[in-house]
């Protein structure tokens, strides 16, 4: 009954276009009024939101969310963009690759794929387009590789799995999302290289090693956050929610050294950061008190078991798992669909033997194919609107890139070593 009500609630209000974070709320305490009086539902709803957001782990959101606003505006992108020119713009797809490669490195350092469709497709669009390019070819490629960023480290969503899943090593999740995030940007250059070579766009001019080094050393103040944060966690210096306090520190360090960024507009910085945040806690607290209800009903140990008497089979319980995903992520943002997607799966995957981290790069990688299919596919929306045209248009070429990701995924889930070999490497 209460598993009914729970459902359906949040299905009709979500239908009713209420926003995501007060439709699992609202559905939340619909359900704890059919069990107990009013006051001690709203006060376990409020609670459970409450300490849900107790964590220091979550300290780290907050902070990389500001380190990203820094850099977005902080000329960050042209600078990998010109890096990446030098290094693929010869390449048949030259400046597709030149989108992919920035998106993947910008996505990395800022920690979001909206604000890498944002920088890097604002920019390259029109230089897309100048070398013979379509504008929505332009763009899907654009949406398609800023996702590789929630994948590639430092990523909040990655520390949201963590307090998700009761405690899975945040250096070894990082850690694990390097070669998953660089096989699903090499498969997308696959298909755009195809691509590109079929409708004859022109390739670029080879860069000589002077320019190779030059737009290096320009990107890289920039790249050596990666490496100053990663480094950092791996090395033991610092935990995961220090590093995202020294991102902050470095790209305060990095605005001065670029002077692209003045200091009367870090107010308008700090409060765009608070806004973002303010949404992502929000959605945190309400997820995490409908993780607490759907654990008091039972629901994640009956999925279990109801999973496991269709099949034993490990293949085809990931198949099932990624499809239900794959179906969440159309509708369901990526925040809220880890805290409540996790406790109900994690057990099913580690009964089969899987590892947590493992499944936690499945899981993100899944969803973030989700950011690029309406109706709720938020990187599909700045992409779109970023090169001034529209979804219905941008389809066809999304589709190939798509396809990709999906191979991308299924690689990733059915060959655990390729998520596992780097955190094992460094003893994690």
């Amino acid at each position: 009954m209460e598993v009914a009500i729970l459902v359906l609630t949040f299905i009709i209000l979500l239908g009713l276009g209420v926003p995501i974070a007060w439709s699992i709320g609202m559905s939340s305490i619909l359900t704890m009024l059919v069990s107990i009086p009013a006051i001690p539902a709203f006060t376990t709803v409020a609670h459970r939101m409450a300490t849900g957001l107790d964590s220091f782990s979550l300290l780290a959101i907050p902070f990389f969310i500001l380190a990203g606003q820094i850099m977005n505006r902080g000329g960050i992108a042209k600078r990998l963009i010109g890096f990446a020119k030098t290094l693929v713009g010869s390449l048949p797809g030259g400046l597709a690759h030149v989108n992919i490669i920035a998106a993947m490195m910008f996505g990395a350092i800022a920690g979001s794929a909206v604000a890498a469709a944002s920088a890097i497709g604002s920019f390259m669009t029109d230089e897309m387009e100048k070398e013979g390019y379509s504008k929505e070819f332009a763009a899907a490629v654009n949406i398609t590789s800023s996702t590789t960023g929630m994948v590639i480290p430092p990523s909040n969503i990655l520390i949201v799995y963590s307090l998700a899943s009761g405690g899975v090593s945040i250096a070894a999740l990082f850690i694990a999302g390097y070669i998953p995030g660089i096989l699903t940007g090499l498969l997308l250059m696959t298909v755009a290289a195809f691509w590109a070579k079929k409708r004859g766009f022109k390739v670029g001019r080879r860069s000589t090693l002077k320019e190779v080094w030059s737009t290096f050393w320009s990107a890289f103040p920039s790249l050596l956050l990666l490496v100053v944060v990663i480094g950092g966690i791996v090395a033991g210096i610092f935990t995961a929610t220090e590093a995202s306090a020294v991102a902050v520190l470095y790209c305060l360090i990095l605005t001065y050294v670029y002077k692209e960024v003045s200091w009367k507009e870090l107010p308008d910085i700090f409060l765009a950061s608070v806004e973002t945040t303010a949404i992502v806690m929000l959605l945190i607290g309400t997820s995490m008190s409908m993780s607490w209800i759907m654990a008091y009903e039972n629901i994640p140990q009956n999925i279990t078991d109801f999973l496991l008497s269709i099949s034993d089979s490990k293949l085809v319980i990931l198949l099932i798992i990624n499809l239900t995903l794959l179906f969440v992520g159309v509708f369901m943002d990526m925040t809220p669909a880890v805290l409540i997607f996790t406790p109900i799966f994690l057990p099913v995957v580690t009964s089969l033997g899987m590892d947590p981290t493992h499944f936690g790069i499945v899981m993100v990688l899944n969803l973030t194919i989700g950011l690029c299919t309406p109706p709720v596919g938020s990187v599909l929306f700045v992409g779109v609107g970023v090169a001034g045209t529209t979804i219905q248009k941008v389809i066809r070429p999304l589709m190939p890139l798509f396809i990709a990701m999906l191979v991308a995924l299924i690689l990733v889930t059915y060959i655990p070593q390729l998520s596992l070999w780097l955190p094992s490497l460094f003893g994690l």
